[in-house]
């Protein structure tokens, strides 16, 4: 990829990755961050950083989008709605000649429960829970940018996310592993560096107004890969729980609303991504062997 400069709303866990990758490749970085405490470490790794914590604007968007020419945003909505929206859609509607790509991180779970069956990116968005409601709406502003102003948006609906540092073997490790049962139960899952692959693959690809499922081959019970990640390590796995009788908090419950299998059929013939960890075993195993 030709040097570029890319703005990122948010410089979560995701987002950071495609950061390095970029900037190894020669690209300049620019991102927000919630605080300031963050802002003299990112600068020094070469990362020009703007404080975001979506109850305020960017203080100088002006000056953070001089020269853009790729935006991402990771920023959750809240009940307010998206804040990148909110506070500077028209300032990245007023650019969308000078900006040749935009993504949007969203998630999986605007297809809502579908009691384990499959689905993909031409399925209604049903969203079970309010968290999944909001994308639903983030989405929606998101592609009226493109369609009102041609700001090139790309939709990506991310499983769950696991890597360096967030993952089962790190659960079992800090000893907080457990193996909660519901009957039934399906999670899809992505590792972040193949996540890094699709963005990539997206900004070399562009096709605004598309959406992407960005998930691994192998939709498993959760139980599983906790069984599977105390294999790993040599240590015996927690007890099963029945889900009825899991003493979970209202956010942890409201995961176990949803069963489904997300397709990512599209990445593949669209984009040409070969996954680098198509299911949960060859990420855990290579995340092993990387401690």
């Amino acid at each position: 990829m030709s040097a570029s400069t890319i703005f990122m709303f948010g410089l979560g866990y995701s987002a950071r990755v495609l950061a390095d990758r970029l900037m190894a490749d020669g690209w300049v970085v620019r991102a927000t961050v919630r605080a300031t405490d963050k802002a003299d470490a990112l600068t020094a790794e070469g990362i020009q950083t703007f404080v975001f914590d979506g109850a305020a604007p960017v203080a100088d968007i002006a000056g953070g989008l001089d020269g853009v020419t790729h935006v991402l945003s990771s920023v959750p909505p809240g009940a307010d709605g998206d804040p990148v929206l909110r506070h500077h859609g028209a300032d990245l509607a007023a650019r969308a000649g000078q900006i040749g790509w935009a993504g949007y991180l969203s998630t999986t779970g605007v297809y809502g429960d579908r009691a384990g069956g499959w689905v993909d990116e031409t399925s209604d968005l049903t969203p079970a829970t309010m968290r999944g409601e909001r994308r639903v709406e983030a989405e929606a502003g998101w592609c009226r940018l493109w369609t009102d102003s041609g700001l090139p948006v790309h939709l990506f609906r991310l499983a769950g996310i696991y890597g360096p540092g967030r993952n089962a073997l790190e659960t079992v490790r800090a000893g907080g592993a457990r193996r909660v049962v519901k009957q039934g139960q399906v999670f899809s899952r992505t590792h972040v560096e193949d996540i890094t692959a699709v963005l990539e693959a997206s900004i070399a690809r562009p096709r605004p107004g598309a959406a992407y499922n960005v998930c691994d081959d192998d939709p498993a019970p959760p139980q599983d890969v906790i069984t599977h990640a105390c294999e790993l390590l040599g240590v015996d796995p927690p007890p099963e729980i029945p889900f009825e009788e899991a003493e979970m908090s209202e956010m942890g419950r409201s995961f176990y609303a949803e069963s489904k299998r997300v397709s990512n059929r599209r990445i593949k013939d669209e984009l040409g991504v070969a996954l680098r960890y198509p299911d949960y075993k060859a990420g855990l195993a290579a995340l092993l062997a990387e401690t």
